[in-house]
């Protein structure tokens, strides 16, 4: 018996001179909401010539979204941009019943239905409670429950939501305390390898990054067809020769306006790309928004600090492109390795990259010591 899948009504504001490509974004969000298990209704496109500081548009057409969302018989009404705390209640306001989400909410909500690990859990409900605790409403009750016992009676004249206030901020240094003891164990991890030469497949999300490490490696991963399937790191053992290997990693997938409390939480699994010496930086060689997603994987190493490691472009999924569009690749990103991961083509000029980077690394030691971990 199927269940029926709860609706959504997207919204997508549009305002001038963003440089932002809002039809890719539009289809991005859909993406999301569809990894969320949430039928599309509609998608409302609404130009602004400035963001409205009460609801980021008009409050006319504020009012017309609650409406349009309830012909609809929707459940949620989910923008393509980040609502403040204010923008968020004041949508809430207009109507209780419907849930206001935004772009942020919706990939912390899939990150937190794909951890599955003791250290994404911890780092996932850690951004999640972070970004939800400036937004409660009369909304959120028996939170005390939900979070182990928690401040269970509120004071005198203490009201529901400070009480919740109360319990968050609680449970929220608690997980960052957590999260400080798992970062000691990563940097012991860390150090036990550097003696390792260490690669890192890194980029957007979806584009086959984990396809790409079992067929380097042999090993089995998890692969899905499905935006931010792997979650934690992943380090594998790829051999340069009989008796020497290299460590290779893959980790999580980025995304355009991945939250900040959400890559503050992952900075210990994101370590391993800082620690690289390697990065093979994956790009779907049959995106329409390449060059912001490009940019989003830049400016998401910038802020890990990861920006000066050397890398190299790989355009994976060739094998669903035409010549035009290879040849137009080829042109643009001259250095790039063009390859695809499920038909296993061209992986070997990887391997004699990877194989290049390692031995001019290794060279460069006085005593190499790589061959026993």
């Amino acid at each position: 018996m199927h269940t029926k899948k709860e609706k959504a009504l997207l919204v997508a504001p549009r305002t001038w001179n963003s440089g932002k490509n809002y039809n890719y974004s539009i289809e991005e969000l859909s993406l999301l909401v569809d990894t969320l298990g949430l039928e599309v209704s509609d998608t409302i496109i609404q130009n602004i010539k400035k963001i409205n500081s009460a609801y980021f548009v008009g409050s006319g057409k504020a009012k017309q979204i609650v409406e349009q969302a309830k012909l609809l018989n929707a459940d949620y009404v989910i923008f393509d941009e980040d609502l403040s705390p204010v923008q968020t209640k004041n949508f809430q306001k207009l109507n209780k019943d419907l849930r206001f989400i935004d772009r942020s909410g919706v990939i912390l909500e899939i990150f937190y239905n794909n951890a599955k690990s003791k250290e994404s859990k911890t780092q996932v409900e850690l951004a999640r409670l972070e970004y939800q605790l400036p937004r409660l409403t009369r909304m959120w009750t028996h939170l005390e429950r939900q979070m182990g016992g928690f401040g269970t009676r509120a004071g005198a004249g203490e009201t529901q939501i400070e009480v919740d206030r109360r319990i968050l901020r609680k449970r929220i240094s608690l997980l960052k305390k957590k999260l400080k003891s798992i970062d000691s164990e990563r940097r012991v991890q860390s150090k036990k390898r550097k003696n390792f030469f260490r690669t890192s497949l890194v980029g957007y999300t979806n584009v086959g990054k984990s396809s790409l490490m079992k067929c380097l490696t042999k090993s089995n991963v998890l692969i899905r067809n499905q935006l931010f399937a792997t979650l934690d790191t992943t380090v594998r053992r790829f051999f340069v020769s009989e008796s020497n290997y290299v460590l290779l990693s893959d980790t999580v997938g980025f995304i355009r306006n991945l939250p900040n409390n959400l890559i503050a939480s992952f900075k210990s699994t994101l370590q391993e790309v800082v620690d690289s010496n390697l990065l093979l930086i994956v790009l779907d060689a049959n995106s329409n928004d390449l060059y912001n997603e490009i940019h989003t994987i830049e400016s998401v190493l910038t802020e890990i600090g990861a920006e000066k490691i050397p890398h190299q472009y790989i355009f994976n999924k060739i094998d669903l492109i035409d010549n035009d569009k290879i040849k137009y690749l080829k042109n643009s990103f001259p250095d790039a390795i063009m390859v695809s991961a499920t038909r296993s083509l061209q992986l070997s000029n990887i391997k004699k990259l990877i194989k290049a980077n390692y031995e001019g690394w290794s060279t460069s030691l006085k005593n190499p010591s790589h061959k026993q971990l």
